[in-house]
């Protein structure tokens, strides 16, 4: 199964530029090392933005997790990335109840 409507799935900016590419975020200075050793920058955030996209588009959801807010999606598969290589990367994508539209949670 692919993720809901990912044609309309959205990664918010922050979430690349304060958290997943951030050096200094507590919780996500090591998920900045590592995107960072294949070639992402925080200068041109949107290249990782547009992978993740690409990521849930072409990859199959693996696990739902409900919770209290609404469901988790979990995809799992290679992320293209600068360097050329291709990392398996874990990503995960969040619809809130009554809501039909995912949003990037992590990856």
């Amino acid at each position: 199964m692919k993720l809901p409507n990912v044609e309309r799935a959205v990664v918010p900016s922050r979430k690349i530029t304060h958290y997943l590419l951030s050096t200094t975020h507590r919780d996500g200075q090591h998920k900045a090392e590592f995107f960072h050793s294949f070639g992402f920058k925080i200068e041109n955030w949107q290249e990782l933005a547009s992978a993740l996209l690409n990521h849930a588009r072409e990859h199959e959801v693996i696990e739902i997790v409900p919770t209290p807010f609404g469901r988790n999606f979990v995809i799992e598969g290679a992320l293209p990335a600068p360097d050329e290589r291709a990392p398996k990367v874990r990503a995960v994508w969040f619809i809130a109840n009554g809501q039909e539209i995912a949003t990037l949670a992590t990856a």
